[in-house]
């Protein structure tokens, strides 16, 4: 997973980059096109057409069916169960596709999540990183030695908080100043770094250093995961979630974007499955 995301990271980063002045939403908007154009396509080529096209019209006759036997109980019933059957059938031609379909998707949602899903600090505002330690060393063990090393443009608010059954040391951190931050964590001799960001561009932010595992990588690829034999598994920081404008409100969440995405790029498809040829 790692090498995937050292070849997705600066791809991702030129693509994303004219629209980095942008309200969220044109990006959003954009980046929907090619995702509905290829998904579309894929479904065209992996999914039996034909067979979609027969089960499409059987589901119609079914609901022709009970609108011209409407009088008809039994009639009716019968229609129904051929209707839940075709759309079963329906469901599983569907299927074949998505598995060609849903991998690439999955890496392209994970990549933007990390554009769209949060903001930048400002100065003025602060924020928690939570650093978790390798539990089977440090949990309910006596607090370690480490410190803190902090850039100009950042400074702690309170006291590191150690909590020994969870292994977590955390922080409450506040900005003074816009720019790239990189905090230093030294701990038994080991050097461990995480960048916060202070920008109110639409760029790459990564809430968590992620550690070695599998889930961990793909869910957070902006930075290089900690090695497993690192006494530092992960570093979460704060971010503030971010917000997609449309028609004059913000939608202030961090998965607004996807759903705004899904939308789109279901309008989309559905546009343009005519000009393609795409059976849906």
């Amino acid at each position: 997973m790692k090498i995937l995301n050292d070849l997705l990271r600066p791809v991702f980063d030129l693509l994303q980059a004219p629209f980095a002045g942008l309200p969220a939403i044109v990006g959003i908007i954009v980046w929907s096109i090619p995702v509905s154009v290829f998904a579309l396509w894929v479904f065209g080529k992996t999914s039996n057409q034909d067979r979609i096209a027969a089960v499409k019209k059987r589901i119609h006759a079914g609901l022709f069916e009970i609108r011209l036997f409407n009088d008809d109980l039994r009639a009716i019933m019968r229609a129904q169960g051929e209707i839940l059957r075709h759309v079963l059938h329906y469901q599983g031609l569907a299927l074949i596709p998505m598995i060609f379909i849903l991998p690439p998707l999955v890496l392209v949602m994970v990549q933007l999540h990390q554009f769209y899903g949060f903001r930048g600090f400002k100065p003025g505002e602060e924020l928690m990183m939570t650093v978790q330690l390798d539990t089977g060393r440090y949990a309910d063990a006596a607090r370690p030695e480490f410190s803190l090393e902090l850039p100009e443009g950042v400074h702690t608010e309170m006291e590191p908080v150690w909590v020994p059954s969870l292994a977590q040391i955390s922080w409450q951190l506040g900005i003074d100043d816009w720019g790239d931050h990189t905090l230093v964590l030294n701990i038994d001799g080991a050097r461990a770094e995480k960048i916060v960001r202070s920008t109110e561009r639409l760029t790459r932010l990564s809430p968590e250093r992620p550690p070695s595992n599998f889930v961990g990588q793909l869910e957070w690829p902006s930075e290089q995961p900690f090695a497993k034999d690192s006494p530092v598994q992960s570093i979460v920081v704060s971010y503030p979630e971010g917000a997609v404008g449309i028609l004059g409100w913000d939608f202030e969440w961090a998965f607004a974007w996807m759903v705004v995405f899904f939308v789109l790029t279901m309008v989309i498809a559905l546009a343009l499955r005519k000009p393609m040829g795409v059976e849906l």
